[in-house]
């Protein structure tokens, strides 16, 4: 059975380093921003921005800043026989460190697994332990596929890139193709098989990490954040928030200080 121990999240800690340990527990790390240089096994990594990281419990670990300061998402957790048998990532039980093509999405999802394990709620063990499977059958689809040729991987990013930079805007699927210079059906089909959902799905996820984002650290009000970010009809942003966090808008703004906690230093050392 998979256990969750723990969720951390490390802000931009001065001199932030861990010595050379063995670990007792599985460890899977999102960087999120700057360098990390890790020993594993005598082995030595440099993880950027947009690497997720599996060291499995029993290996040797010391971590420390690399050229600068860092942040990172963690999670600690251990695992039974069964989730072993039927995940990849797992059985192998060796080190892993790979780049996530949806790494908007996953770093919304460890985000949110964070805000579960620090606030208390009602049934908040079970709700994180479910997001902890999705993020490690995500992570274990996206490190064993090698068979997206890197000619989509590169139009999938442009088409990232682009949404990133415009997720306010009402984006039809005629201009996200003509960015490419590819048919609409062929956009949708190759942003999917790349990043794992629709291009209508991850420009509501974009969205919904803004909404996140404004509730706990601005003074608009709910209208207000919805009419910013593109959605006209207040009631349909409702519905698209409280399917993404299951949560209303005013619920998550009264949960906030969780949120909020995103933002600041945490001594954490793992």
């Amino acid at each position: 059975m998979l256990s969750l121990i723990s969720v951390h999240y490390d802000n931009r800690i001065p001199n932030w380093r861990n010595g050379m340990a063995r670990l007792t527990c599985n460890i899977l790390a999102l960087i999120t921003e700057g360098k990390i240089r890790y020993t594993v096994n005598q082995k030595s990594y440099i993880a950027v921005k947009g690497d997720l990281l599996f060291i499995p419990a029993g290996s040797w670990r010391a971590s420390e800043n690399y050229e600068g300061e860092h942040a990172k998402l963690t999670l600690l957790f251990n695992y039974g026989e069964e989730e072993a048998g039927e995940i990849e990532l797992l059985a192998r039980s060796e080190f892993r460190m790979g780049k996530l093509r949806s790494f908007e999405y996953i770093r919304h999802r460890f985000e949110r697994l964070y805000r579960e394990w620090t606030v208390e709620g009602k049934n908040r063990r079970m709700v994180s332990t479910g997001i902890v499977q999705e993020i490690i059958g995500i992570a274990t689809r996206e490190m064993e596929s090698s068979d997206i040729a890197p000619n989509k991987l590169k139009l999938a990013g442009k088409l990232q890139q682009f949404m990133v930079e415009h997720y306010r805007d009402a984006i039809p699927i005629d201009q996200l193709a003509g960015l490419i210079q590819r048919s609409p059906n062929y956009t949708i089909s190759l942003f999917r098989e790349v990043m794992g959902l629709s291009p209508i799905q991850y420009m509501h996820q974009l969205r919904m990490k803004e909404a996140c984002r404004l509730l706990g650290g601005s003074d608009l009000t709910v209208s207000e954040i919805a009419t910013f970010l593109g959605y006209y009809d207040h009631s349909y942003f409702y519905r698209m928030f409280k399917k993404h966090t299951s949560l209303s808008p005013s619920a998550y703004r009264l949960n906030g200080s969780a949120e909020a906690a995103l933002t600041k230093p945490h001594a954490r050392y793992f």
